[in-house]
C-alpha cells in the first residue's frame, strides 16, 4: 500500500493526479521508479488519445540568447486559450525556444529531412567507410545507423532536451500533454543567428 507521503512526493516529481499516481504505486508495488514508468506509458497512451484533436490555440515566443547574436521563435499549438494562457505552458514555450537556439534543430520530425539531403550525406559516409576497409556485407546496416542518427540529430522533436538530455523534446511535449490534457503541437520555428 502506497503511502501518503510516497504519493504527494510522486505527484510533484510527476505532474499526474493523486488518483493516478495511487493506481500506478499500486501496480508496481511500491517502487517509485517502477510507478514513474509506469505513468509515463499511460502519459504516451493519452497523448496518443490526443494527438488527433485540433490545436488551433496557443502562443508565440522568442528566445535570444545572451550575446545577442542568435534567437529562435516558435509557434507552440494546443487546444483551448485557457492552456494557451497558462504559464505552464507558456514556460513550456520558453524552454522549446531555448532549446531551439541551442540545438539549432533544422526539421521538425526525422520524416520530414529531404531525401536529397540524406542522399548526398550517405555519398558521404559511404566514401569513408569505403576508405575504412568496411566490409560490403555490413556497409548498409552501417548506413542505415548512420541515416537515422542523423534524422534524429536534425529533428526537433528526436532531439535530446537541453535542460534534461534523458529526454527528448517529443518526450517533454508528451508529458506535458499527459499533465495538461490537451492536445500540444509545435507549430513551425525559426532560428535567425549573426
Amino acid at each position: 500500500m502506497a503511502t501518503l507521503e510516497q504519493i504527494k512526493s510522486l505527484r510533484e516529481r510527476t505532474g499526474a493526479g493523486i488518483v493516478e499516481v495511487k493506481k500506478a504505486l499500486e501496480e508496481a508495488q511500491g517502487d517509485d521508479q517502477k510507478a514513474i514508468e509506469i505513468l509515463r506509458k499511460r502519459g504516451q497512451e493519452k497523448a496518443m488519445k490526443k494527438s488527433d484533436r485540433i490545436a488551433g490555440e496557443g502562443v508565440i515566443v522568442s528566445y535570444v540568447h545572451s550575446n545577442g547574436r542568435v534567437g529562435s521563435i516558435v509557434k507552440l499549438l494546443c487546444e483551448t486559450d485557457f492552456v494557451g494562457r497558462n504559464e505552464e505552458f507558456k514556460s513550456l514555450a520558453q524552454d522549446i525556444a531555448m532549446h531551439i537556439t541551442a540545438a539549432n534543430p533544422k526539421y521538425l520530425k526525422p520524416e520530414d529531412v529531404p531525401a536529397e539531403v540524406v542522399a548526398k550525406e550517405k555519398e558521404i559516409w559511404a566514401a569513408q567507410l569505403a576508405s575504412e576497409n568496411k566490409p560490403e556485407d555490413i556497409m548498409d546496416t552501417i548506413l542505415a545507423g548512420k541515416e537515422k542518427k542523423f534524422r534524429e540529430e536534425n529533428s526537433l522533436l528526436t532531439q535530446p532536451f537541453i535542460k534534461n538530455p534523458d529526454q527528448t523534446i517529443g518526450g517533454l511535449l508528451t508529458e506535458k500533454i499527459s499533465k495538461m490534457g490537451e492536445n500540444i503541437q509545435v507549430g513551425e520555428f525559426s532560428r535567425i543567428e549573426l
